[in-house]
């Protein structure tokens, strides 16, 4: 491994919280891909006696990596804005504890800087593994790859949050000049990020999936929607803020980005065990007819997202480990 360059030309932000249980594959991951020009901002706010920490420093050798603690500050969403502003790279991207480069990541993410010429965002496919790392299936994105006026994109965009968080290559100046994370959104934060970035210029979107999203009891995907109320409020918040521009007078964008919430709602409450908003969310997506249907299903990759947790559960079923 190189020394690090004293200008890297990306910033991996890494918002950490008790992350040892998987922290030390992400690391594993991103050292597999990572060049000389890349610095790791870890920003640790967890009370396990330096666990995270330790499993961190193992990595000095073959990471540009700066370990903060951060006690004060526990929202993932405070860390990233703090990162970005600390970042001395021109780009950024997410990297949570829990989740994965695959191998041409690093390749894709210097092709997207060159291939971006101004564009505010890059986007990519991803795939969805388990706690033990298994493969469940694609996430795939409802866009052709190459360049998108991002006010366009921005209207399938609204229906739903289809890129998952390590996906994104973020122009830095332009994070910082949409506001970067709502701090009071803690579910939706990075739908709304992508949202005012796409808005705001145009996005690059990547055609391989050279990045796993993990899907685990302890993640906020499984225990943030606990509380059905607020879940619901936070997709609310998105839709009162973005919908209007987004859907530019469309109903059936309108339409579909409300049965989508509702979906989602619906989900998460089947997921324990709560099956009332089933019925509601299953009106508004059946109102939307066949077209709309279709177009719902494309936009929301709704049977990626529920495939791949069915496969969990199956082998769960079977005495396996999620």
């Amino acid at each position: 491994m190189n020394a690090p360059a004293d200008t890297p030309w990306l910033s991996v932000i890494v918002p950490v919280h008790d992350g040892a249980r998987f922290l030390d594959a992400t690391l594993a991951s991103a050292a597999a891909q990572a060049d000389a020009g890349m610095e790791f901002l870890c920003y640790d706010s967890g009370d396990d006696g330096g666990a995270a920490r330790a499993i961190g420093a193992r990595y000095a050798d073959r990471l540009d990596i700066r370990w903060l603690a951060t006690p004060e500050i526990k929202p993932w969403t405070a860390k990233t804005n703090l990162g970005v502003r600390q970042a001395r790279a021109a780009h950024i991207v997410m990297l949570h504890q829990d989740d994965l480069w695959l191998p041409g990541h690093g390749r894709a993410l210097r092709a997207s800087v060159d291939a971006m010429d101004g564009a505010v965002l890059s986007i990519g496919p991803s795939r969805m593994v388990g706690a033990q790392g298994q493969d469940v299936g694609p996430w795939r994105l409802p866009f052709a790859p190459g360049r998108h006026d991002g006010r366009t994109l921005a209207a399938r965009l609204i229906v739903q949050n289809t890129i998952a968080i390590p996906s994104p290559l973020i122009a830095r100046a332009a994070f910082l000049a949409v506001g970067g994370m709502d701090e009071a959104l803690w579910y939706t934060a990075d739908w709304d990020l992508y949202l005012k970035l796409a808005l705001a210029g145009d996005v690059w979107v990547r055609s391989a999936a050279t990045t796993a999203f993990r899907l685990h009891a302890g993640s906020l995907t499984m225990t943030g929607s606990r509380d059905l109320v607020d879940f619901r409020g936070q997709h609310d918040a998105v839709l009162g803020r973005y919908l209007p521009a987004c859907a530019g007078g469309d109903a059936g964008v309108a339409a579909r980005a409300r049965a989508s919430a509702a979906a989602n709602v619906a989900l998460a409450g089947a997921a324990r065990g709560d099956l009332r908003a089933v019925g509601g969310a299953a009106w508004r997506v059946l109102a939307l007819g066949p077209w709309g249907g279709a177009r719902f299903l494309r936009e929301t990759r709704l049977v990626d997202r529920v495939s791949a947790r069915l496969r969990l559960r199956l082998r769960l079923r079977r005495g396996g480990k999620i």
